[in-house]
């Protein structure tokens, strides 16, 4: 029963699963697991509990998870924001859960210990990490965890921005990291994810959960002339943004970063290495108030 579930979105192994599974899914035992946050500035997620094991995620300060299991230092959680399974360190975890209020606008912002910017701060903190603001002064809204931040680089967590390309674009320059997720690295479908989630649409975390979740798929012109900004172009295991007619956005292992070039260019670079375009999609603009 379980082959037919993706175990990227479906937390089950041959000795524990969530009980959510029960029926759908062959396991020893089943369990409702635990709500946690997330403290640690970022963490990784990854498909073993091995400090090698390559990144597939990264779970950003105040996101929620459901733990399900605990051993030798790593929780087997799933994310409430993509709903992706993994191990992260457990130690980034904590079990005092509070709501959050706020999000980081900016693409990156500086908690510190107090109201003031010539302190040392005390983490770094990326784009769409969750804040529990419980105050503001002058500059600075106060944390409810302990911490102060820049009140312009933070927004409500109802307002998003009115463009998703336009946040994509200000990743320029980002190194690529396979399952990166943030100003310090990126991969294709986490520019993607973090775009779109600024502007207020939820989106899956993989290239091939994206082109199957979102927009609706448009022909692929044979001279790839007609196409729109904010049109999503699929590879097989990639995905760019067309920022216009003619310039695609994507964070790419070729360039070893975020970069902007000409489709053309990418579509022929690409196909050499025997891969073509799988599909074209096209989004409805998100709903939610603008920044």
């Amino acid at each position: 029963m379980s082959a037919r579930l993706d175990p990227r979105l479906n937390a089950y192994r041959l000795d524990l699963a969530a009980e959510s599974l029960r029926g759908q899914v062959d396991s020893a035992r089943f369990v409702t697991g635990e709500v946690r946050q997330m403290a640690r500035a970022f963490a990784p997620l990854k498909g073993k509990p091995e400090t090698a094991h390559g990144l597939d995620n990264e779970i950003l300060f105040g996101e929620l998870v459901t733990v399900f299991d605990e051993s030798d230092g790593w929780a087997w959680v799933q994310l409430h924001r993509d709903g992706y399974v993994g191990y992260t360190p457990a130690s980034g975890l904590r079990r005092h859960v509070l709501p959050t209020t706020h999000r980081v606008s900016a693409l990156g912002t500086f908690v510190y210990p107090v109201p003031d910017i010539k302190t040392s701060p005390l983490m770094h903190l990326s784009m769409n990490s969750e804040l529990s603001v419980m105050g503001h002064q002058d500059q600075f809204m106060s944390l409810a965890n302990g911490g102060w931040v820049i009140s312009r680089h933070v927004l409500e967590k109802d307002r998003f921005a009115l463009d998703f390309v336009a946040i994509a674009e200000r990743f320029i320059g980002t190194p690529y990291l396979w399952g990166g997720r943030t100003r310090l690295g990126v991969d294709c479908s986490g520019l993607v994810q973090i775009a779109l989630e600024a502007a207020g649409q939820a989106c899956p975390r993989d290239s091939d959960m994206q082109q199957a979740a979102l927009g609706a798929g448009i022909a692929i012109p044979a001279d790839l002339d007609g196409l729109d900004r904010g049109d999503l172009v699929f590879w097989p295991h990639h995905v760019g943004i067309m920022v216009d007619s003619v310039m695609l956005i994507h964070a790419n292992a070729h360039h070893m970063a975020v970069a902007v070039e000409p489709l053309q260019d990418a579509v022929e670079r690409i196909a050499r290495s025997g891969s073509r375009i799988s599909m074209i999609k096209r989004l409805e603009s998100p709903a939610g108030t603008a920044a």
